[in-house]
């Protein structure tokens, strides 16, 4: 996902990119491969992918190939419509949002890595079964702008008061992550109440962006004080702005825990190179690349974090909601919303 504040035109997912690129130049074999269907940012060249990619072929000597989808929602189809005939052996990128969905598509199946105990909270787990493992996280959460002429606001329910009329951007939670992780936010905060919450937040809602990339963009041209984001956007800009201009708002209330998950492929062509990679993933070597980044939280806390992350702040309370609950939430909000 991530958040890097570049604006790249999209992949299809049908691309395969050669394996020589990600695994050292080694030759690719049938029986030394393993394919991995994930996001663009993961593997664009300023993501995880190409480093991991060539630490896991050093350890294990297994090639790594990327298949390359939009976003996650998109991971999850493709491996829907090749269910009967699977041609991924790991899926990389299913946000918390898309449990219920793979579950009930029954495209993967449960593995329990032995990494997973090690190190990796009980917070971060995204299903008893481990039908998902999760190899990052962090927190949605509102980014402010501290050269901005408005106070910054302490809650949700701030975010609604007249003087912050037109100054927040948010994203479709149709199509964007944040989007859907800033409704689902709202509803566990409100519960059944989110909805006269949202009306009441209306006139705060400068646009609402088809995307992440489009909407924060607006936030760091100056369009708008507030945007919806996560508190590790803020380790971005200490790391390539050199600035603490923007910053992570946490609130009293809790803020939604952003959760992303890996899962091994049902009657995967290629089963232990696939176990083998989710292993990989769970361990030191691959999880000290994801924090600049993914710009998350590596879920393994031996990590050491690098220093952009010791000024972002950590809300007190995580909050949750499940997939389907948001989805239903996304859908009521856009007809509030009349868009």
């Amino acid at each position: 996902m991530k958040l890097r504040l570049y604006f790249f035109l999209s992949i299809v997912c049908s691309i395969i990119l050669p394996s020589t690129a990600f695994a050292g130049g080694k030759t690719d074999t049938a029986e030394k491969t393993v394919v991995v269907y994930t996001y663009d940012s993961f593997a664009s060249k300023w993501g995880p992918g190409a480093e991991i990619a060539k630490r896991f072929n050093e350890q294990t000597g297994y090639t790594v190939q990327y298949v390359v989808c939009e976003d996650s929602g998109a991971v999850l189809s493709k491996a829907i419509a090749e269910k009967k005939n699977p041609r991924a052996d790991v899926l990389v990128g299913i946000n918390a949002f898309l449990t219920d969905k793979a579950r009930s598509a029954a495209v993967l199946e449960p593995y329990t890595s032995p990494n997973l105990d090690k190190a990796v909270p009980q917070q971060v787990i995204m299903t008893e079964d481990n039908l998902l493992t999760p190899y990052d996280w962090g927190y949605f959460a509102i980014m402010y702008d501290t050269q901005s002429k408005l106070p910054a606001p302490h809650s949700l329910e701030d975010l609604t008061k007249p003087e912050y009329a037109k100054s927040l951007v948010i994203m479709d939670p149709r199509t964007s992550a944040p989007g859907l992780g800033f409704a689902a936010w709202t509803k566990a905060v409100y519960g059944n109440d989110y909805l006269a919450y949202w009306k009441r937040l209306a006139p705060s809602i400068l646009t609402m962006s088809h995307s992440w990339s489009a909407g924060y963009g607006l936030f760091t041209a100056g369009e708008a004080p507030l945007a919806v984001s996560y508190t590790t956007s803020m380790a971005y800009h200490i790391r390539y702005d050199k600035t603490d201009r923007y910053q992570a708002l946490v609130f009293p209330e809790g803020n939604m825990i952003a959760l992303e998950g890996m899962g091994v492929v049902k009657n995967a062509p290629h089963r232990a190179a696939a176990q083998a990679f989710v292993d990989f993933m769970l361990s030191e070597s691959a999880q000290e690349v994801l924090p600049e980044t993914q710009w998350m939280y590596p879920v393994n806390t031996k990590t050491a974090l690098p220093e952009s992350f010791k000024s972002v702040p950590m809300p007190e309370k995580s909050l949750n909601l499940s997939g389907t609950e948001a989805e239903a939430v996304a859908d009521s909000i856009i007809s509030v919303l009349g868009k």
